[in-house]
């Protein structure tokens, strides 16, 4: 169900340096939580083919910026793969969306209050990396150390050891925790509260997070991002 190389596909750029991480035992163990879980009825979120979207629309050579969110939305129809992004049309957007869009035309006046449809993103290099890739329709976080985050921070590991000059995003406690071993002398680290109701007032409104990714990225040489949606 989770092996690369036979239902699930991924971007070969990733599956080079992470081929070995699917015979684990921890992965064969994870392969068959969500095996049973599947047979006794739940509904897991995203659909088995988008589990690995973010690493399939941003190859390892391609990213220049890591946002790190926590697991899928657990609402049927939101979640597909990229960290905060929802499927193109879903309405009202999650407030945490709502906060990131309002930074964005708070940051740079791009508006994209329109849409939370943030696979545009991926493509120019902006990897949208839960730490858990699924999640139990209804049930937020139902996913949570069943092994997922082993295999997320050997993703992270792998940008950190094999990219210069990389934006990581870490938005709240949890993100920061998950990207506390990130050489910030190679890379560029940005903190901040997160972007939900209950502490975008905290400082996440008016960290600038994208004119100072944009910022760094061209000052090491590099296309900035288009927020623009």
């Amino acid at each position: 169900m989770i092996n690369p190389n036979s239902e699930i596909k991924l971007d070969q750029s990733w599956l080079e340096h992470l081929q070995t991480e699917f015979t684990k035992p921890y992965m064969q163990q994870l392969k068959q939580f969500l095996m049973a879980e599947k047979a006794a009825g739940k509904q897991i979120l995203p659909k088995g083919g988008e589990w690995f979207n973010a690493l399939n629309t941003t190859p390892l050579d391609k990213v220049k910026v890591v946002i790190i969110g926590q697991d899928p939305y657990p609402t049927p129809g939101h979640a597909h793969g990229l960290c905060f992004s929802v499927q193109q049309g879903v309405q009202p957007l999650p407030k945490s969306l709502l906060n990131i869009n309002q930074e964005l035309w708070d940051d740079l006046g791009v508006n994209n209050q329109h849409t939370g449809y943030l696979q545009p993103w991926t493509q120019q290099g902006v990897l949208l990396l839960n730490a858990v890739l699924t999640v139990e329709a209804g049930k937020a976080n139902a996913h949570q150390g069943i092994g997922w985050e082993q295999f997320t921070d050997s993703v992270i590991e792998l940008i950190n050891e094999k990219t210069n000059n990389t934006v990581f995003i870490l938005w709240g406690a949890y993100a920061q925790k998950k990207g506390q071993r990130i050489d910030a002398n190679r890379h560029f680290v940005l903190k901040s509260p997160h972007p939900s109701p209950l502490s975008a007032y905290r400082g996440f409104f008016g960290s600038k997070p994208f004119s100072r990714a944009n910022l760094y990225l061209e000052q090491n040489g590099k296309k900035p991002i288009n927020w623009q949606l």
